[in-house]
């Protein structure tokens, strides 16, 4: 089939769906979802809009929780649709039908639970809840206006539920049980069964551990996780 030219307004083609949760310098609790997220190591790469409260208040205080949703949260997340913890609301996301929401995770019913090394709280329903970091952050695309963020995080903590694990492998996740929510051209979809065996996975996994790992064992509590 030979190909067509086109020029589609955006190029989400499917990622992972993530719940950043971020705390203000008052220590108020934001929740914010996004997509643009890719990992390498014990680093995730996030991009978004300068303009939002999450990337306002990671540019503020360097920390972030990284949450990942599975299928079963779609709903929790689509709540959060067109919030934002910004006020006033900008006027480009007027536009869009945004409002201002403070409580985030009361508005999407998810339960937040205090980090161990972070201020913001990871949510309790997500199957994958990540600590992290900001080693680094720049603007991306600044010749057209330098509305975009480009974040470089790093994980200090990764807890997951139990049913997500690999049977009788204390530090592996089963991608036969793990699905998580998938947003492609701003639609929810979720993963289907194995297509075809993997020659990478043959690999052992602990090939691929890094220095960030040991590091992130080091990483001092927060008092909030000292109190518990």
């Amino acid at each position: 089939m030979e190909h067509i030219g086109i020029e589609p307004a955006i190029l989400y083609f499917g990622t992972p769906v993530v719940l950043l949760g971020t705390a203000g310098r008052d220590g108020h609790p934001n929740l914010g979802p996004m997509s643009s997220a890719f990992w390498l190591g014990w680093r995730c790469v996030l991009g978004m809009s300068t303009s939002s409260k999450t990337a306002q208040n990671m540019l503020a205080t360097g920390e972030c929780t990284i949450n990942l949703p599975s299928t079963a949260q779609a709903g929790a997340v689509d709540r959060l649709a067109r919030t934002t913890g910004s006020d006033p609301v900008s006027p480009s996301k007027l536009e869009r039908g945004y409002r201002h929401v403070r409580d985030k995770f009361g508005v999407a019913g998810l339960t937040p639970v205090a980090s161990e090394t972070v201020r913001p709280p990871r949510v309790a329903e997500c199957p994958v809840a990540m600590e992290a970091v900001v080693e680094d952050s720049r603007p991306l695309a600044a010749e057209l206006g330098g509305n975009i963020t480009i974040f470089e995080t790093r994980v200090q903590r990764v807890h997951v539920h139990p049913s997500i694990t690999m049977d009788g492998h204390e530090n592996r996740i089963d991608p036969d049980r793990w699905r998580p929510l998938i947003m492609s051209f701003q639609k929810f979809y979720g993963l289907g069964d194995q297509v075809h065996p993997s020659r990478l996975a043959e690999i052992p996994e602990h090939l691929y551990r890094t220095p960030d790992i040991a590091r992130a064992a080091g990483a001092p509590r927060t008092a909030a996780a000292n109190a518990n």
